[in-house]
């Protein structure tokens, strides 16, 4: 009988689809199920209409040419995906966040495939420093973002939460289940619209978000709401509610998951089954990329010539590491090499040439600082490169600077660096003393004189103080 009733609604829906102008496949049906989304959603109107726009003549071919650019690693993607226990469709959440650019930059600097906050991307274990930013890291960016998905999947039990609340966070999903909860059982017993307990529980909610409660309690809501066994879908969530300005789901991310169900079932559109595109149904069948560990400081030239590749496109699979240098103060690290280069690459690893360093030979009045301005190298990446445990410097002393000899004053360091951003300039002024400077800037006065390279206490009106 179950079986019969699924076939009626599988039916009806078909039906209805074809009413509008589209026709979907069992493999369309598929991709809401993976998402754990009912069936019926295939007739959403605003779904329907998203995916009607990326039917367009610009659009599929769009589509089209992001796959190709991409064939090289997405299926190293949906590898990792699968084996994080991540629904295949999600490869189309990386598309939709990305459009399949390794570097791409949002307007608020979320950064890489997966678009990372740079917090959020450190709290998955994501590097980012003055060599590499490891959100643009394919592999290790894609680890990351599984991880926080089957977390969100833990927290909400439905893929299609756990996309949603990627894009909006949490918090905003655990808000808009409980109003969704509260405002369904209402509907289904009116006798309680007035009810003291539903009362309370909105006015927590309206107060929390007019930033008048902390969200622990809006998360306490939800957690006594979630005991009515009342479970909103995704077209309640997704109801646009009049006279309210805030609904349960922002605008941008009601458009989001409506954009991955279209960019998935885009696969299944005659175009992709045309000869010249017909690969694309192919990919994620055999692995494309490796990844292999090389020596601290090699150059990613170097590296390309010693496995018979162009440097561009040994970078286009490593846009994470900045300098093209590989970080210097790790013994090895890991980069992405094709597969095909793989064999090659166990044969000349240990030949690979090495990058030649500047190396200063430390004479009278040299200091660290000194050293940093000189050859516009971060203090402090001198100071870990050469393991230094304090500031003082010996004549003749060998102080490596890592950075090739042919970019010493071309690399560009960012101001978010951890490295750069620690350090301020301070001019001395009438009745300054170390002690005073220390403890306004909350350090310790022998750090303070470690710092500047100082052997006494005595300071001069407009001496320049470092404070780190």
């Amino acid at each position: 009988m179950k079986r019969v009733i699924s076939l009626i609604l599988i039916f009806s829906i078909y039906s209805y689809a074809s009413l509008i102008g589209s026709a979907y496949s069992q493999r369309d049906l598929q991709i809401l199920e993976d998402l754990d989304i009912n069936p019926s959603f295939i007739s959403d109107y605003k779904l329907q209409k998203v995916y009607t726009q990326y039917q367009s003549k610009y659009n599929s071919s769009n589509y089209v040419e992001k796959l190709n650019e991409a064939s090289l690693f997405v299926p190293k993607i949906k590898e990792i995906l699968r084996e994080e226990g991540i629904p295949d469709v999600f490869i189309y959440m990386a598309m939709a966040e990305s459009n399949f650019t390794m570097d791409a930059k949002s307007r608020v600097r979320a950064t890489g495939l997966w678009q990372f906050m740079s917090a959020t991307g450190k709290r998955y274990g994501l590097e980012n420093d003055l060599y590499v930013d490891e959100r643009m890291d394919l592999i290790k960016s894609t680890k990351a973002a599984a991880d926080y998905l089957n977390r969100l999947h833990d927290i909400f039990g439905k893929w299609y939460l756990a996309a949603i609340a990627y894009n909006c966070g949490e918090g905003r999903v655990i808000e808009a289940i409980a109003r969704a909860t509260i405002d369904l059982y209402v509907e289904k017993n009116p006798h309680m619209k007035n009810d003291k307990q539903i009362d309370e529980y909105r006015n927590i909610i309206k107060a929390y978000q007019e930033k008048r409660v902390k969200f622990r309690e809006v998360r306490k809501v939800y957690n006594e709401v979630k005991k009515w066994n009342i479970e909103p879908d995704i077209n309640d969530l997704l109801t646009v509610q009049t006279k309210i300005s805030r609904q349960y789901i922002p605008s941008e991310s009601r458009r989001y998951i409506r954009k991955i169900i279209s960019l998935a079932m885009m696969k299944s559109q005659s175009f992709i089954r045309h000869e010249e595109n017909s690969h694309l149904l192919n990919m994620g069948i055999s692995t494309t990329v490796a990844t292999v560990q090389v020596k601290g400081g090699l150059h990613l030239r170097n590296i390309a010539n010693s496995i018979g590749m162009s440097y561009d496109e040994l970078l286009s699979l490593n846009k994470h590491i900045k300098q093209s240098i590989i970080p210097p103060t790790k013994e090895v690290y890991e980069i992405n090499i094709p597969y095909s280069r793989l064999s090659r690459f166990n044969e000349t690893k240990d030949s690979i040439k090495d990058t030649k360093f500047v190396v200063h030979i430390v004479k009278r009045g040299d200091t660290l600082y000194g050293l940093s301005r000189k050859y516009r190298i971060p203090y402090s990446l001198i100071k870990d490169y050469n393991k230094l445990k304090t500031n003082k410097l010996a004549l003749k002393q060998k102080i490596i600077l890592p950075i090739p000899k042919d970019m010493i004053g071309k690399i560009k360091f960012s101001n978010d660096d951890s490295y750069t951003n620690n350090k301020k300039n301070y001019t001395v002024k009438s009745g300054d003393s170390l002690y005073s400077i220390a403890k306004k800037y909350k350090i310790n006065v022998e750090k303070l004189k470690r710092d500047n390279n100082l052997k006494t206490s005595l300071l001069k009106i407009g001496d320049k103080i470092v404070i780190r």
